[in-house]
């Protein structure tokens, strides 16, 4: 299963590195990822592949969450398939 990850910010240093070390650690692999700073505000979108995650997408997702709250910035995940339907014209 694939999914879309986004982060949302104030601009930090290692937040690239921080989110891409969460997925290492859970064999989950970056298959594209596109990021920004507009202004002083960092913006990142991943898609990530969850075939090898042996957890629940719930505990991602709270995982995610957690780390996102210590630092400051939005991090949400959603399936690939529910983000293209709600982005589906």
């Amino acid at each position: 299963m694939k999914a879309i990850v986004t982060v949302i910010g104030k601009d930090q240093v290692g937040i690239i590195a921080g989110v891409c070390a969460l997925m290492a650690e859970r064999n989950i692999n970056v298959l594209d990822i596109s990021q920004t700073v507009m202004q002083e505000y960092f913006t990142m979108i991943m898609m990530v592949d969850l075939t090898l995650y042996s957890g629940s997408f719930e505990e991602l997702q709270s995982c995610l969450d957690v780390w996102g709250r210590e630092r400051n910035l939005s991090i949400r995940i959603q399936r690939e398939d529910i983000f293209e339907a709600m982005h589906r014209i």
